[in-house]
């Protein structure tokens, strides 16, 4: 996903496991079945981020789990 940047965190502000993609001047808050929480995002790359999601599910609900106990936890390929 070229110029977009998914991190992973435990937030309190969101109970739903998730992520944080940032492109440009947008910022979101996705959940890992691709649902968007908070922010905005333009359409074409939403649909790609949860494309990306899809994909990576069983990754990024294990990296969530690391997070949630502040565990380190590996990177998950980009979507190319």
């Amino acid at each position: 996903m070229e110029n977009l940047s998914c991190r992973n965190s435990d937030d309190a502000q969101h109970h739903k496991p998730h992520f944080h993609v940032f492109y440009g001047e947008y910022k979101a808050s996705v959940s890992i079945e691709g649902e968007l929480l908070a922010g905005s995002l333009p359409v074409k790359q939403l649909r790609m981020v949860q494309a990306w999601a899809a994909i990576h599910e069983d990754e990024l609900y294990a990296a969530w789990n690391q997070a949630v106990r502040n565990h380190p936890f590996p990177k998950i390929e980009p979507l190319r």
